[in-house]
């Protein structure tokens, strides 16, 4: 392992979009040398091999020495792919999951690197921006990784098992369900208008930076839901006749609306 004033040697395991988005940002960072990416997909590994100019390999047994093994797949297949991972002696493997704690890497130094934010493939992100949440089996593998993570992001926080669960919740409830909603009303408005997606985004952006800019988003929520305007929401359900599923989630969410904002 390397001293921390020293260049740390990285691989990445993986070829998804945290895995891509990881493998850049070691590449483009100052103080970490990006060895090597490490995927069961041949055609992945290449192409992110090339967006961060490194070594590739989808031979488990040929895996590079490194300082860093960074397993970056499905919460799932965490475990079984630290328990394929030839790694060098001395070397702390991480995982990038929110959700899986450090125990499914296996014994040794080991620890996690979860980064909060939505990747996309072929999608760049400031990933100095983006908050690290770390942890270690260990004190000194904690400092090790808190060191990597300081490299890489200006947001860097530890957190065990049980807050890294509660904050990929957080998540998914601000990024996929809401991006889900901009889904279903850009169906809508495509099949019952004819109109393209455009027409939202002058409304999605807005929206977007009125909560980022406020106390609170519920100080800048709107609707009729905030009025109590129950005549609008009971036509809009009956205007999603035939989709119950849509109307149960309008149902519930105006409600939650119409709760929260009294408070």
């Amino acid at each position: 392992m390397s001293r921390m004033n020293d260049v740390i040697s990285v691989v990445v395991v993986g070829s998804g979009n945290v895995a891509e988005a990881m493998a850049v940002a070691v590449s483009e960072c100052w103080g970490l040398e990006l060895r090597q990416i490490v995927a069961r997909n041949r055609e992945r590994a290449i192409e992110v091999a090339t967006l961060a100019r490194c070594e590739w390999t989808d031979d488990f047994e040929e895996v590079a020495d490194a300082d860093f093994y960074i397993i970056a797949v499905s919460d799932r297949a965490v475990g079984e792919v630290a328990s394929k991972l030839r790694r060098a002696e001395g070397s702390i493997v991480v995982h990038t999951a929110g959700s899986v704690g450090y125990d499914a890497l296996g014994e040794g130094r080991c620890g996690v690197l979860y980064p909060f934010q939505t990747f996309t493939r072929g999608r760049r992100v400031d990933f100095l921006e983006v908050p690290l949440f770390i942890e270690g089996s260990t004190p000194e593998v904690s400092a090790h990784i808190e060191h990597l993570a300081n490299l890489l992001s200006r947001q860097v926080y530890f957190a065990d098992s049980e807050r890294r669960r509660e904050i990929h919740l957080t998540g998914v409830l601000a990024c996929n369900f809401v991006n889900a909603l901009y889904s279903m009303a850009a169906d809508r408005l495509s099949a019952q208008e004819n109109l393209p997606f455009d027409v939202l985004c002058p409304l999605i952006m807005e929206t977007a930076r009125k909560a980022v800019e406020s106390e609170h988003p519920r100080k800048v929520q709107t609707g009729p839901a905030v009025r109590g305007d129950r005549a609008v929401a009971e036509r809009h359900v009956a205007m999603l006749e035939g989709e119950e599923l849509k109307q149960q989630l309008y149902r519930l969410l105006d409600e939650y609306i119409f709760q929260t904002s009294r408070r």
